[in-house]
């Protein structure tokens, strides 16, 4: 790779990440802010009773990718068959899928004994029908790391999806304003791709194609599914051994945990997938790289999760009224599990990028044997031990998920954490700090105004104070390009 074209392809990955990180924070914004109205208008049972058909959505959603989108934006030389062969089976998967939810439902709904639960699923799976004609579309953006176009896109959905969801809650329609906002933002989510990404498939299925990107695609399918499964299982279990009120404290728990970490991890992990897949061939740039992310990421990540932890008391009471305070322990433990959650997608993305789809598959399987072993050990003796369970198996996973890593690129669990030592330091005494400082305030308010700033301040004090070149790499990232 030359000086050029290496300087080329760091100007698209930071327009990407620009774009990226735009993207994923004004959902977030969104996300939260609907997330406080709809808390407000809908019950933790309704929040409870639509947690289970996203778990049969989540894993169907596996099976209907295949994992052939990341075989696409991999591929050296890619071609019009190629795009054609993975739309062709998007669409009969998803036929196929919404079959077989819209035949299982009654029976989902019979064990649960939640009769709503069979037009629920069989609405809220419509999506199926007409999601994979998006699939070839978002692998061309990402291809041309034009992630501009599908931030645009993305808010358009957003905000179309948040006014349909308030009108309806707030019209008292309960559980089905969650679903008819998602269900109705999907389609005009597939108008606006097409309208911008003007593909349609103009050559036949091409068997030698999906030889080549099954053969690469079904290992990362099968890791998905597994991870997948395996994150679903507590709402399922939850939903089976305790109450729906309970399934929805966790569920608004584990979203507010879930929402800084996994749309940061979608952000980068869509980036620095499709760029360090353009340096696969060269190791040194490969390794140098993708330290430097992993450290961003940290930088980023592990202070917002730390101030989010010091901070559930106050934001929950504030924003969602004491009927949620139950799941505010749930929340804080659970921050110290989900802030590793972008670092395990990067070290998953490293073994993609270098064709090791194998790998990737025979690491799930070891952690979530693991984990499950965790989850029967916990589940039984109450949400907040399942929680601390949680911890312990994300950690567990990041020795396992750097092993790997050690092993292609010589940046293994060691370094690794080497590299995000001062961080994770820096990130916890920040905890800490405003954790002290609200055992002095008793209005709420004011816990988390002065929490953050002190926070903040804190944070980049401390950072300059050891001299973090990470702070450089985020400012870098936030000045215009020439």
């Amino acid at each position: 790779m030359t000086d050029n074209s290496r300087e080329n392809l760091k100007e698209k990955t930071k327009k990407g990440l620009y774009w990226s990180f735009f993207n994923q924070f004004a959902n977030y914004g969104m996300q939260f802010c609907v997330g406080i109205v709809m808390a407000r208008l809908l019950s933790p049972s309704d929040y409870g009773i639509t947690a289970l058909p996203a778990v049969f959505m989540s894993v169907a959603w596996i099976f209907q990718n295949g994992g052939l989108s990341d075989a696409l934006i991999r591929k050296k030389n890619l071609k019009e068959e190629d795009l054609s062969t993975v739309f062709y089976y998007s669409i009969a998967i998803g036929i196929v899928l919404y079959l077989m939810l819209f035949i299982s439902a009654p029976w989902i709904a019979g064990f649960y004994e939640i009769p709503i639960l069979i037009p629920l699923i069989r609405v809220t799976a419509l999506s199926f029908l007409w999601g994979p004609l998006n699939t070839v579309q978002n692998v061309i953006l990402k291809r041309r790391l034009d992630f501009k176009t599908q931030t645009k896109v993305s808010i358009y959905t957003k905000f179309f999806s948040a006014f349909i969801g308030i009108t309806l809650a707030y019209n008292g329609y309960g559980v089905w304003a969650l679903v008819a906002s998602g269900v109705l933002s999907s389609i005009l989510g597939l108008l606006l791709n097409w309208y911008v990404v003007k593909w349609y498939p103009t050559t036949r299925w091409s068997k030698d194609s999906f030889r080549y990107i099954w053969g690469f695609g079904n290992k990362i399918m099968l890791a998905s599914l597994i991870d997948t499964i395996y994150y679903n299982f507590t709402p399922l279990f939850i939903a089976k051994f305790y109450t729906p009120v309970q399934l929805g404290l966790y569920n608004r728990a584990y979203g507010y945990a879930m929402m800084p970490s996994q749309n940061i991890s979608a952000t980068l992990q869509g980036v620095t997938y499709a760029a360090l897949s353009k340096m696969q061939d060269d190791k040194e740039a490969l390794a140098r790289n993708y330290r430097k992310m992993l450290r961003v990421t940290a930088f980023i990540v592990f202070p917002m999760m730390m101030m989010l932890a010091a901070l559930s008391r106050p934001l929950v009471i504030t924003i969602i009224t004491v009927k949620w305070e139950d799941c505010i322990i749930l929340l804080q433990i659970l921050c110290f599990s989900m802030m590793w959650y972008p670092i395990h997608s990067i070290n998953l993305n490293l073994l993609q990028v270098m064709g090791r789809s194998d790998l990737t598959l025979r690491l799930e399987i070891i952690k979530k044997l693991v984990g499950i072993f965790v989850l029967a050990m916990t589940l039984t003796h109450g949400l907040a031990i399942f929680c601390y369970g949680a911890v312990v198996s994300s950690l567990f996973s990041l020795v396992i998920n750097t092993y790997y890593t050690g092993k292609l690129i010589n940046v293994g669990f060691y370094k690794q954490l080497g590299d995000l030592m001062p961080i994770l330091i820096l990130s916890l005494f920040v905890f800490i700090v405003i954790y002290i400082s609200n055992l002095f305030m008793t209005n709420m308010l004011i816990q988390i105004i002065v929490g953050a700033i002190v926070g903040g301040l804190v944070y980049l004090g401390g950072a300059l104070l050891l001299n973090l070149k990470e702070l450089d790499e985020v400012k870098y990232m936030l000045t215009r390009n020439k």
